[in-house]
């Protein structure tokens, strides 16, 4: 649609409810504009499925927009207020680098945050600069996309803009913005920061939002905070396990970084494990192993006890029934968390039921991937494809043993031996984004400008269950090294 102007309309719709929220909540105000912004990588599909134009959006007028140069109509530029646990340790925190420009209403109704990451200085700043590096924008980029082409819950990716400026870290840095699509950025802190921060009608106002956008059918029961509780405890179990069935590693399991939505939120130092190894960790700065692997099941419900904690004047009058409510439904976690993960590796090893065996079953793989150092996504792979051969235990006593157990368990179930295949190949991903090769779709781009390595590597893992001969050159795990691969939060 054109304008009254003769320009393309980019389809904004905008709404801001979260504006409705007690002030104490957000600092409204705009973004810092950048001197010479120009566009490097945008999510057309995305952008269509959200009702916007890609082509106005590719524009200068769009380009402009999405800098933080403009503001597009109906917007509201805010900066959100949270808190949150960092490695254990409380602050009070914020939007230090990013604003919420608006909510985008699409044409199907649903409802979804836009907002601007490296878009420069907030009240929550502290310090910062508030600006971002054009690798780590990238990264987020390159990984959000892939956890989706995934199937897994995440904010995603519109677009990532060259500021025509440097930042100043370790050295000079190209600076970049990137445009982020979220259910919503509500997140475990904020509720720390009203319960911190606020008065109890500011919990209940934050509560009741919360509810209204993204739990509607818990309605306005008596029990409602109870049943948020509930709600999120459950999406974040299905999520958690998600994870550990891909071999992902968020890297900052801080309270700040979990979404109520239960989606993923936040790509700092992430990466994907190679070597199965459950204490394996690749944060520079997570020196205790306290986000490892193996770990993020107790962290996601460490972090749910501390969501909890805030609702617990909602719960119930009396403390402490409040808090034996809440210990009854945070003592849930673990069971729909085993519950989603034990279903997924039956699913990845092609059992399409039911059987007691079978946690000794996958324990037993599990256990002989750690001890020979297998490969975790390849592995399943082999199996997939009845490539034993490239196995890391192939010809061992215990991986014979362990085989016969298997197709012994196939046997007894009604699945064919197709559909049983089947559901291994849409269980199993043919390619993730291995660490090497976003590291060298990186460096191509910051430091070559060639943006080409990120495109390929963008569109085999679009849809990684396809299992075509292009992904499989990208399935080859990373060269050995003697120098451990560590991931940085990049700010």
């Amino acid at each position: 649609m054109i304008n009254k102007k003769g320009t393309l309309e980019a389809g904004w719709n905008f709404d801001n409810s979260y504006s409705h929220l007690p002030q104490l909540f957000y600092a409204h105000l705009n973004p810092t504009p950048v001197s010479s912004p120009h566009l490097i990588k945008f999510n057309g599909p995305l952008a269509e499925s959200l009702g916007l134009n890609a082509q106005a959006l590719r524009s200068d007028e769009g380009i402009e927009t999405l800098a933080g140069n403009r503001i597009p109509e109906g917007a509201f530029p805010l900066a959100q207020a949270y808190a949150g646990h960092q490695f254990g340790y409380f602050n009070m925190l914020g939007d230090g680098r990013a604003m919420l420009i608006g909510e985008q209403v699409t044409p199907l109704g649903e409802r979804y945050d836009i907002q601007l990451k490296g878009s420069g200085r907030t009240p929550y700043s502290r310090g910062g600069d508030g600006r971002a590096g054009l690798g780590p924008m990238l990264r987020e980029y390159i990984i959000s996309e892939a956890m989706h082409g995934l199937g897994i819950p995440t904010t995603r990716s519109l677009a990532v803009v060259m500021t025509g400026e440097s930042i100043i870290r370790e050295t000079y840095l190209p600076g970049a913005i990137l445009t982020r699509v979220a259910s919503s950025h509500l997140r475990v802190g904020t509720f720390q920061y009203a319960a911190n921060r606020g008065k109890a009608e500011d919990l209940k106002d934050l509560a009741d939002y919360t509810i209204h956008r993204h739990y509607p059918d818990v309605g306005d029961s008596k029990d409602r905070y109870l049943r948020l509780l509930q709600e999120v405890i459950r999406r974040q179990a299905a999520l958690i396990a998600q994870w550990q069935l891909v071999g992902f590693i968020h890297g900052v399991m801080n309270t700040d970084n979990m979404a109520i939505s239960g989606e993923i939120i936040d790509y700092g130092p992430c990466a994907f494990m190679d070597v199965y190894d459950p204490a394996t960790v690749f944060s520079s700065i997570d020196r205790d192993e306290r986000y490892a692997y193996g770990n993020q099941p107790n962290i996601a419900l460490w972090n749910l006890s501390r969501f909890a904690e805030s609702l617990l004047p909602l719960l119930h009058e009396d403390a402490q029934q409040a808090i034996t409510l809440a210990q009854d439904e945070l003592a849930v976690f673990a069971e729909l968390y085993y519950h989603h993960w034990l279903a997924g590796m039956r699913a990845k090893l092609g059992i399409g039921n039911e059987e007691q065996e079978d946690e000794s079953l996958i324990e037993g793989l599990l256990g002989m991937m750690y001890k020979h150092g297998a490969d975790y996504t390849n592995t399943f792979l082999a199996l997939t494809f009845g490539q034993l051969e490239n196995l890391a235990m192939y010809g061992s006593n215990e991986f014979t043993q362990w085989y016969e157990r298997w197709q012994a368990r196939l046997s007894r179930q009604e699945e064919t031996k197709t559909s049983s295949n089947d559901l291994m190949r849409s269980s199993n991903p043919a390619v993730i984004p291995r660490n090497h090769r976003v590291e060298a779709a990186l460096e191509a781009a910051v430091e070559q400008g060639d943006y080409s390595v990120m495109d390929q590597l963008l569109d085999v893992l679009s849809n990684p269950y396809a299992h075509t001969s292009e992904q499989a050159d990208f399935a080859a795990p990373p060269p050995k090294s003697d120098v451990p691969y560590q991931t940085f939060c990049g700010t």
